[in-house]
Parts: C-alpha cells; sequence; structure tokens
C-alpha cells in the first residue's frame, strides 16, 4: 500500500461526498469502492479510517462506514473556528520566527504561487495545506498545532470546492503573500488578522461557497 493510494482514495471519496454523489446516511462498501477506483481494500479501509477521523464518514460495527452529513451552519461554524485558530497561530509566528521556519514557509509561499500561476487547483490545495501547516509549526505551540492540523483536516474539502471558485486561486495567493510580509515582519497583529481574514469564511465567500457547493451537487444528481 502506498501513501499516493490513500491519498487518491480519500480525495475521491471526499469530492463524491461534498458533490452529492455520496449521499448523507449512504452506506460505503469496501469492495464497491476498490473496484471503482482501481484499488485493493486496503487503501479503502485506511481511507476511510481517515475520513473517519475528520468526521467525514462515521464507522459502525457491523455496519462499515456510513456518510455523516455537513449542514451549511456546521460548516461555517468550522470556519469561524479555524479563522480564530488560525489567527493565534500566525501571531505566534510573526513573534516567534526562526530561520527554519522562514525558509520552510518561503518555500511553500513560492509552491502556491507556481500553482497559482498555471491555476493548478489540485497543485494549489496541497501546497496550500503545506502553507499552513509551515504557519502552525512556526507557531512553537504543540497544542496549538495539534488543534489547527486536526480542524484544517476537517475542512479540507470544503477547502477544495473553495478553490473552484472563479479567480479564487490567485486571490488566494494574494492573501498568503499579505500574511507572509507579516509574519516575516514580525507584526503579529498583522498576521493575526490577515490569517483570520484569509480563513474565515462570510458575506459573499460564503455564498460562493455554497453556491459552487449547490451547482456541484445539481451537475451530479441532473
Amino acid at each position: 500500500m502506498t501513501e499516493n493510494a490513500v491519498r487518491k482514495v480519500r480525495d475521491e471519496i471526499e469530492n463524491a461526498v461534498v458533490s452529492g454523489d455520496l449521499a448523507p446516511g449512504e452506506r460505503l462498501d469496501e469492495v464497491q469502492l476498490a473496484t471503482r477506483f482501481g484499488v485493493s481494500r486496503t487503501p479503502v479501509r485506511e481511507a476511510l479510517m481517515q475520513l473517519s477521523a475528520i468526521g467525514m464518514v462515521e464507522l459502525r460495527p457491523r455496519r462499515g462506514a456510513i456518510v455523516v452529513s455537513h449542514g451549511p451552519a456546521r460548516i461555517y461554524e468550522m470556519f469561524e473556528v479555524m479563522a480564530e485558530l488560525e489567527g493565534l497561530a500566525g501571531a505566534h509566528a510573526a513573534r516567534r520566527l526562526d530561520a527554519k521556519d522562514r525558509a520552510t514557509i518561503a518555500a511553500a509561499h513560492e509552491g502556491c504561487r507556481a500553482a497559482a500561476e498555471t491555476n493548478d487547483r489540485d497543485g494549489y490545495y496541497y501546497e496550500n495545506e503545506t502553507f499552513h501547516f509551515a504557519i502552525y509549526a512556526a507557531s512553537h505551540s504543540e497544542f496549538l498545532a495539534e488543534q489547527c492540523g486536526a480542524l484544517h483536516r476537517r475542512l479540507r474539502p470544503f477547502r477544495r470546492l473553495q478553490l473552484r471558485v472563479a479567480n479564487r486561486l490567485m486571490a488566494s495567493f494574494e492573501e498568503h503573500d499579505a500574511v507572509v510580509q507579516a509574519i516575516f515582519s514580525g507584526d503579529a497583529e498583522q498576521a493575526r488578522a490577515r490569517l483570520r481574514a484569509h480563513v474565515v469564511v462570510q458575506g459573499d465567500r460564503f455564498g460562493d461557497l455554497l453556491s459552487a457547493y449547490a451547482e456541484t451537487a445539481r451537475r451530479n444528481t441532473g
């Protein structure tokens, strides 16, 4: 079993759940999923365990995996909390940054730039994850990094969906750039404010997310 195989299956299941192709309450059969994705049952089982850890599926005795429903209000609440946690991580990073942190964040930021400039949504999605996790590490707060990482993983499929909104990749990169400038200059309050604004989903951006969510679901059920 390879990590890439597990990631492929996990991502495909995430996309199917978010798009509505796999409905809330639907049972996920390991054999059927293995056939669908052209893999053995082992990466499917590992992918389902990872999805269970973030609350996307529920593993039930003798029933296997069941798709869990996430309504708009729940998604909004998770993004609100994520924004506050990331803002705190950014503030800590601005105060505690060392040379290794700076190099790691800069490299991740350049990875995001390359993906944004080529409109590579999948590439940006993974580079974006690396970027955010680099900031969590730079906070030098193990507990905060753990909490940020856990919630980031729970919101992973919805972050991916957000990147499908028109012009979102370059806008996201520009927001990253402002965050990097604040952290590298040691401005904790600006780092907090810019990261919070980058993550929180409200107003037009929340509407865009829900619109993309509904449109994807319509295409898959129409």
